[in-house]
């Protein structure tokens, strides 16, 4: 096989075979094939697409180019969660505990933030002590013991998508639902989970920006999982707004915290029980929804999942302490409040121009190789449809100095609108698509 041959016939929109999908991908992760290549093939999958069976035979052959988790004849069933990623997204430090709790074993290989989205590795490693790098053996036991452990993409877990992954950031390559698809499905059927639930976030904090472009996202996931024999669900939810009271790291850490105590903002809870519940009931743990939401909820409010988290952070060496007091979190020398500059109610608040000003304070990364403050950031925003007076503290601003956080300040204002007037809710949820059990 020539992979000359391969890429010209994708460019001309030819459909390619498993098996030539399979020889590509394997020779890509060997390093037989270069980088140039790959990315010209890249670039021709964003202009002429794949098929529904191109998308699941790459998905497959990258999920194969490394170790495959198998957790089949354990006593729990396994069950994952993704997230397309959106700013004050904390909900997998709430959703691992909470399945585990419930009964299901979630082995969740998760990501760093990149950009103005923030990632779930960053916000465990603000907990002292926190290790996400464990080899494979030390994370099957702690899934094991514990019932869910979260850890990076190690070396031998579909290593043709670290590689393509960091090919495409920088060849213009990224949006393409298929290769988006091929490598969210990659790492997580490598993880080893039988049940799949996807929470593709879709606004202006989000990187399907449209409901058409996070619906099509969210159906070729499930194409491609069903026709790899994984029990899937996926919720489209609005990322128009940040999602929680807290952006950053140790301030969100502190907020799921606060909602495994049966607390924190009711839309962290909300959608952390709608998609653990989706888990439990594709996974045969709950016979319905309605029966999997009250029980999940009770979970929360008895603290027993906040006291599997605390089990997860102990076995992965991180300092419990920290969750039983999060003032122990990491701290910014500068915290203040951001005055409301006159009366009214919360209109608005931009996800991306309040995910801006978190980035520019430091809590995430213009470039993979930047390093993050783990204790800055914002925590109290005031819900949407907040009445406030002028005056009145609209968030805390957690900087490393009074500089950066007068500049943050500003950015901060620009992304919310106070009008005299409370503006109409909007619905969390904005659509669900099932698979078959």
């Amino acid at each position: 096989m020539l992979t000359k041959w391969l890429i010209e016939r994708k460019r001309d929109g030819a459909e390619l075979l498993p098996e030539e999908i399979q020889a590509l991908m394997r020779g890509y992760a060997s390093g037989e094939i270069p980088d140039y290549q790959m990315a010209a093939f890249a670039m021709a999958v964003v202009f002429r697409g794949m098929t529904a069976r191109e998308t699941a035979a790459m998905t497959d052959a990258m999920m194969r180019t490394g170790e495959v988790l198998d957790f089949d004849g354990w006593p729990r069933p396994t069950a994952d969660k993704h997230s397309t990623g959106g700013i004050g997204d904390k909900l997998s430090l709430v959703i691992a505990p909470l399945a585990a709790a419930a009964g299901l074993a979630v082995p969740m290989i998760s990501g760093r933030g990149l950009g103005i989205t923030g990632g779930t590795l960053d916000k465990l490693e603000s907990i002292p002590g926190f290790n996400v790098r464990l080899a494979i053996p030390a994370f099957r036991r702690i899934v094991r013991d514990v019932g869910c452990c979260m850890i990076g993409q190690t070396e031998t877990l579909a290593p043709a998508d670290r590689k393509l992954y960091a090919l495409r950031d920088v060849t213009g390559t990224v949006p393409s639902i298929p290769l988006i698809t091929a490598s969210i499905m990659s790492k997580k059927l490598a993880g080893g989970a039988r049940t799949l639930v996807f929470d593709v976030k879709c606004g202006r904090g989000a990187f399907m920006t449209t409901l058409d472009q996070a619906r099509g996202l969210a159906r070729s996931l499930i194409r491609t999982g069903q026709a790899l024999n994984r029990r899937l669900a996926a919720v489209i939810t609005d990322m128009d707004r940040p999602l929680g009271a807290a952006i950053g790291n140790a301030v969100e850490v502190a907020e799921a915290v606060e909602v495994l105590r049966g607390g924190g903002p009711a839309e962290v809870r909300q959608l952390s029980i709608e998609l653990t519940a989706r888990m439990a009931v594709l996974s045969g743990v709950f016979v319905s929804f309605d029966e999997a939401c009250p029980a999940l909820a009770a979970l929360l409010d008895k603290g027993e999942a906040l006291e599997v988290f605390k089990r997860m952070v102990a076995a992965q060496g991180g300092d419990v302490r920290a969750i039983d007091n999060t003032a122990r979190l990491p701290v910014a020398p500068v915290i203040r409040d951001l005055p409301a500059p006159h009366a009214g109610f919360v209109a608005d608040l931009d996800a991306d121009k309040l995910g801006r000003a978190v980035l520019a304070l430091g809590a995430g990364r213009r470039l993979a190789t930047d390093s993050i403050d783990p204790s800055v950031g914002l925590s109290r925003l005031c819900p949407v449809g907040t009445a406030v007076e002028a005056g009145m503290p609209l968030a805390h601003i957690h900087a490393r100095g009074v500089t950066d956080a007068g500049r943050a300040e500003k950015q901060i204002l620009a992304g919310i609108v106070i009008a005299p007037e409370r503006p109409a809710e909007r619905p969390l949820i904005l659509e669900t698509l099932d698979s078959p059990a």
